[in-house]
C-alpha cells in the first residue's frame, strides 16, 4: 500500500514537471471569432495546468501570414502544430493529462 502511494506520488510529480515545460503559442488575427473562442479555452486550461501561453498575430509578419493566415487559430505546443481552425477540447484534455 505504501509503495503504491509512492508510485502515484512520483507519477503525479513527473506529470506536473512536464506540464511546466509546455509552451503553447496561438497564432491569430484580429476579429477572428474562432481565435477568441480558442484563446478563452486555452486561458482556462492554463489556470488548471500552468503551461506557458503566448499569442502571436500573423498579420505582423508576412511569413506567418503566408504560413498560417487562412488556418487561424493555429496552436503549437513546444513548436509543433497541434490544432488549426479550432481546438478539439477532448484532444487537448487528453494531451494535458498524459
Amino acid at each position: 500500500m505504501f509503495f503504491e502511494w509512492i508510485a502515484r506520488f512520483w507519477t503525479r510529480r513527473r506529470a506536473a514537471a512536464r506540464l511546466n515545460e509546455l509552451h503553447f503559442v496561438m497564432y491569430t488575427r484580429p476579429g477572428c471569432h474562432l481565435c477568441e473562442t480558442a484563446w478563452t479555452l486555452l486561458q482556462a486550461k492554463q489556470q488548471l495546468y500552468r503551461f506557458t501561453l503566448t499569442m502571436v498575430e500573423v498579420d505582423t509578419d508576412p511569413g506567418l501570414t503566408a504560413r498560417y493566415g487562412a488556418k487561424v487559430p493555429v496552436v503549437t505546443i513546444n513548436g509543433r502544430v497541434r490544432f488549426w481552425g479550432e481546438i478539439n477540447e477532448a484532444l487537448l484534455n487528453r494531451f494535458l493529462r498524459e
